[in-house]
C-alpha cells in the first residue's frame, strides 16, 4: 500500500529506489537461486496454495486492523512485534547461513566488520545526544557482541573450516535484534538514531532478501494468478480500510515493513515541520519525529511498503525466466515510471474517493501488463510467421 498527503507532486526518489531494489533483486537471484531453491526443497506454490496464501494476508489484515481500533496498545501489538522480529531473523540467519561456506578470509573480514560496527554503536551510545536510561545495558551488550564477533575472527584463524557455520550466519540477525531493541524499544534519547537510516537500511535488505527467497516457488502461471487477485484483494482492503489501519500498527511498533524516502525534488512544509507522507503514524510516533527532524528542513517524506517491493520482484523475477533479461529489464523499467506516474497524481486521486492511502500494486501491476502484452503478441505474430513461410522445393539433381 502507497500513503500520500494532498499535495500533487513529481517524485523521483521512490520509483528510483523500486527500480534499483528490484533490479538488485533479479541479478543476485541469477547467481544464488539454486542455493536458495535447496532451503525451500525445490518447492513451488500450485493454484490452491496461492488462494490460501491471499486468504491468510486478508484473514491477518483484518484481525490487525480489528485489534488496534478494539484495543490499541494492548496484547497483540506485542505478539505482532515478537513474530515479525522472529521472521526477519529467521530470514536474516537463513540466507547468511546458506553463504556462510566462505574462505577463511572472508569470513574473518565480515567477523571484524559486524564487531567494528557493534563497537561504534556501543560507543556512541555514551554522547550525550544518545545517552539515556538505557546506556550502560547498551554499551555492554554492543561491546560483548563486538567481542564474540572479533573471537569469531581469531577462531577462523586457528580452525580452517570450509563449510556453512551457524555462528557467521548469526551475526546478521543479532546485530538487527540489538539495534532495533536499543534504539527503538529500550531508548529515549534525544537523537532518532533507527529512523529513517537503520531502518530504511534494514527495510531494503528484507525486500530483497524476500525477494530472492519466495521468486522462486513462483511459476509464470502461479505469479500471473497472484498478481491478478492479490491487486484485487489490495484495493478491496485499502478502500474499505483495513489495509490502512493495519499499516498504523506496523509503523507505530517500528517494524522495517516500510521504506522513508524524501520526496525529491524536496519540498518544505509550509511551516517548517516535517510532513510525513503517512497520516496514519500514531500522534506519538509522528510528534517524536517532528521535534526530531523539523531542524533539517521539514522535508516531505513518503513511505512504500515491503510487500510492494515483493510483488514487483516476484513479477520481473518471472519475467526473465518467462522472456529472458531485456523483456525483464524493460518490465522494472516500466513499473517504475508506471509507479512514478501514478505517484504525481495520487493527491487527487485519493481525495476524489477521499480515501487516505492507495493501493501500490495498481501502480506497479499498470506498468508491467502492457510489456507482457507486447512481448506476448510479438511473440505470437513471430511464432505465426515462422509457421506460414512457404518451403521451397529443392532445385538441385535428386541422387
Amino acid at each position: 500500500m502507497f500513503i500520500v498527503e494532498s499535495m500533487p507532486t513529481l517524485d523521483l526518489a521512490m520509483p528510483t529506489a523500486l527500480l534499483l531494489v528490484v533490479l538488485t533483486a533479479l541479478f543476485l537471484n541469477k547467481r544464488a537461486e539454486k542455493k536458495l531453491m535447496a532451503t525451500v526443497d525445490q518447492k513451488e506454490f500450485k493454484t490452491r496454495d496461492i488462494l490460501l496464501l491471499l486468504v491468510f494476508i486478508s484473514v491477518m489484515v483484518s484481525v490487525i486492523a480489528y485489534t488496534s481500533m478494539v484495543n490499541p496498545g494492548g496484547l497483540f501489538p506485542n505478539v505482532l512485534l515478537v513474530l515479525f522480529l522472529s521472521s526477519y531473523v529467521t530470514l536474516l540467519f537463513t540466507f547468511s547461513y546458506v553463504f556462510s561456506g566462505l574462505k577463511k578470509t572472508y569470513a574473518q573480514l565480515i567477523s571484524v566488520g559486524f564487531g567494528l560496527c557493534s563497537l561504534v554503536a556501543g560507543l556512541l551510545s555514551l554522547i550525550e545526544p544518545l545517552a539515556d536510561s538505557y546506556t550502560n545495558f547498551r554499551v555492554i551488550a554492543f561491546i560483548i557482541f563486538s567481542l564474540l564477533c572479533f573471537g569469531v575472527a581469531v577462531y577462523e584463524q586457528i580452525k580452517s573450516v570450509s563449510k556453512q557455520r551457524w555462528y557467521i550466519a548469526a551475526q546478521p540477525p543479532a546485530l538487527f535484534v540489538l539495534l532495533f531493541l536499543f534504539f527503538t524499544v529500550f531508548y529515549t534519547g534525544s537523537i532518532n538514531v533507527w529512523f529513517p537510516a537503520l531502518l530504511d537500511v534494514f527495510a531494503f535488505t528484507f525486500a530483497i532478501l524476500i525477494i530472492m527467497y519466495l521468486s522462486s516457488m513462483f511459476t509464470w502461471k502461479t505469479v500471473s494468478i497472484f498478481a491478478i487477485l492479490l491487486t484485487l484483494l489490495d484495493i478491496v482492503l485499502v478502500f474499505s480500510g483495513p489495509m490502512v489501519a493495519a499499516a498504523e500498527t506496523f509503523t507505530g511498533l517500528g517494524l522495517p515493513v516500510l521504506v522513508y524516502l524524501p520526496n525529491i525534488p524536496l519540498i518544505l512544509n509550509e511551516v517548517g515541520g516535517f510532513l510525513l507522507s503517512a497520516p496514519w503514524i500514531p500522534i506519538s510516533f509522528a510528534e517524536r519525529l517532528v521535534a526530531i527532524l523539523s531542524e533539517t528542513g521539514g522535508f516531505l517524506v513518503r513511505g512504500l511498503g515491503l510487500g510492494d517491493f515483493f510483488f514487483a520482484g516476484i513479477l520481473a523475477v518471472q519475467t526473465y525466466k518467462k522472456f529472458g533479461q531485456k523483456t525483464a529489464i524493460i518490465s522494472i523499467v516500466a513499473m517504475a515510471l508506471s509507479f512514478g506516474i501514478w505517484e504525481a497524481f495520487l493527491p487527487e486521486i485519493t481525495g476524489f474517493f477521499n480515501i487516505r492511502g492507495f493501493p501500490a500494486t495498481v501502480c506497479i501491476i499498470t506498468g508491467w501488463i502492457p510489456i507482457i502484452l507486447w512481448k506476448l503478441l510479438t511473440t505470437k505474430n513471430k511464432a505465426s510467421s515462422i509457421t506460414e513461410e512457404p518451403v521451397q522445393p529443392p532445385t538441385g539433381p535428386l541422387t
